[in-house]
């Protein structure tokens, strides 16, 4: 697949508004058969006596003869603004910009603009001046950081217009002191169709075979006779929620104008991952082998609680930015400076969080091997054939450990890649380039690992027990043992779970 996403950088065209006041019934066109009058510079609009309020700065999507497309999923905007150092006009500290701004869609060429969304935000501008600031400095740019400017969850139209006006009241001091402004340049990112048709394609192809592992292990555990037992359940859960994310509803963006379709994606991504670190924390302690009363949900409030507060935090810090986009699309909680702290601070938290989950999960792994090497040595009294027998289970179970921390591990980098891949535009210096490769290979390793989990922990319909051992140099049918604490019912639930002696646990 190529990279998932392109940045294509616009030039913003100094427009005249001679019919000032009536933003409603005009848009004014960079180009083409109706463009607007245009000024070279503002030293042309101070001879020709036109007020900063008469210029609009206005940008066409997409380029010239080309269109925009329903492939590309969304659209992020970034504002760059080139700022000269004047004597007279200097940027003051910690100065507000206030943007009017616009955006309008049409399909066809010819069609008249239909508004979007209409807002005034105010943005914070941060730049610095490399020179000393004297007469021999005027004329030269300030470096300046991007600013957040605008974030649509759907492409459905085919040419999009963008009309900015930087309105000056002196007396309200908005627009002041914010230096001489030359041109405002514009970067717009959306994902590349190509790889929306190839991540569309790996959806479609996964959802049918997740499913279908799906029935047949639930359909293995109604089998048996017992109830299901924790880890079944929560293996069966953490099946229903990669079923939900592989669910390719984003066939429907294409026809549809789903501008939710972002913040949907979001939710979904969460409650698969909230799924994920819990079943790993299930998962490690059903197979300690401790005596504590396992087998309940209740048992683990204390590791499962903090991942479900993680969540609901992350899913209140996503419809406080995406969630009010659906109504603004140019709002950002990174425009203010508590916003700016919050967002940091929560994402900040999230990755250190998740660091030491993965410490805490891999001191679990490590209890788990450790107790099963315990068990190790009671295999050498068995017979040959339930020997080889679980020793197959236990380098099936190990090699399954060493899988999920490998899943753990890349999980863990790929949130704190993915935040800080998304963050780089509004926080400056950090650029991570993350290519297609990753986003599949993860999505695919996730899809792999439940079904693998599905494949190995479904209740198994072969005996080891009593039918095998009579007749195995003397071993009986009180060598059958489970590897967990859950199960009580001679019914045991799976082949993994079987492993070594009774003398071994007591």
């Amino acid at each position: 697949a190529p990279s998932p996403t392109t940045a294509v950088p616009y030039m913003s065209v100094k427009c005249i508004d001679v019919r000032k006041n009536h933003h409603k019934t005009k848009w004014l066109m960079p180009w083409g058969p109706n463009h607007c009058e245009k000024l070279k510079d503002f030293d042309e609009a101070v001879s020709r006596q036109i007020e900063a309020n008469d210029i609009v700065f206005a940008v066409h999507i997409p380029l010239p003869s080309k269109e925009m497309s329903p492939w590309f999923q969304f659209m992020l905007f970034i504002m760059q603004l080139d700022i000269a150092f004047k004597m007279d006009n200097d940027l003051k500290e910690n100065a507000e910009i206030t943007l009017d701004v616009s955006l309008a869609y049409r399909d066809e060429m010819f069609d008249d603009w239909e508004e979007i969304a209409h807002a005034i935000e105010i943005r914070k501008l941060k730049c610095t001046f490399g020179s000393p600031k004297t007469l021999e400095s005027e004329g030269r740019h300030y470096d300046c950081d991007f600013l957040p400017f605008m974030e649509i969850g759907s492409v459905a139209h085919k040419y999009y217009l963008i009309n900015i006006r930087l309105p000056v009241n002196e007396r309200k001091g908005i627009n002041v002191g914010i230096g001489e402004i030359k041109d405002i340049r514009l970067v717009g990112i959306h994902q590349n169709g190509g790889f929306t048709k190839v991540w569309f394609a790996m959806k479609t192809f996964l959802t049918p075979s997740i499913l279908i592992i799906m029935v047949w292990y639930w359909r293995r555990i109604t089998l048996m006779t017992r109830a299901p037992v924790l880890l079944e359940k929560v293996i069966f859960a953490l099946g229903i929620s990669m079923t939900f994310i592989n669910i390719p509803v984003e066939w429907f963006s294409i026809g549809f104008d789903w501008t939710w379709m972002l913040l949907f994606g979001d939710i979904r991504q969460g409650i698969f991952y909230a799924m994920l670190l819990s079943f790993w924390i299930i998962f490690c302690g059903e197979h300690m082998m401790d005596q504590n009363e396992r087998n309940r949900l209740s048992g683990y409030w204390k590791q499962v609680g903090p991942i479900a507060v993680g969540s609901f935090c992350l899913f209140i810090f996503d419809m406080c930015e995406r969630g009010v986009q659906l109504k603004n699309p140019f709002y950002s909680i990174w425009t203010t400076e508590v916003g700016t702290e919050l967002a940091m601070a929560f994402i900040i938290v999230a990755g250190i969080c998740l660091c030491l989950y993965f410490l805490f999960l891999c001191f679990m792994v490590f209890q788990v091997f450790r107790n099963i090497s315990g068990k190790q040595s009671s295999l050498p009294a068995m017979s040959k054939a339930r020997r080889l027998h679980y020793e197959g289970l236990i380098f099936r179970f190990k090699f399954l450990m060493l899988i999920t921390l490998a899943c753990a591990a890349m999980t863990v980098i790929f949130f704190i890649v993915s935040q800080v891949t998304e963050g780089h535009w509004k926080w400056g210096d950090i650029t991570i380039q993350v290519n297609s490769a990753f986003f599949t290979g993860i999505y695919g390793m996730w899809n792999l690992y439940v079904f693998a989990l599905m494949f190995l922990y479904a209740p198994s319909h072969k005996n080891y027990g009593e039918d095998q051992s009579n007749g195995d140099l003397g071993v009986n049918s009180g060598e059958e043992l489970q590897l967990t604490t859950t199960i009580t019912h001679v019914d045991g639930p799976t082949e993994v779970y079987k492993l070594a002696r009774k003398e071994a646990q007591e």
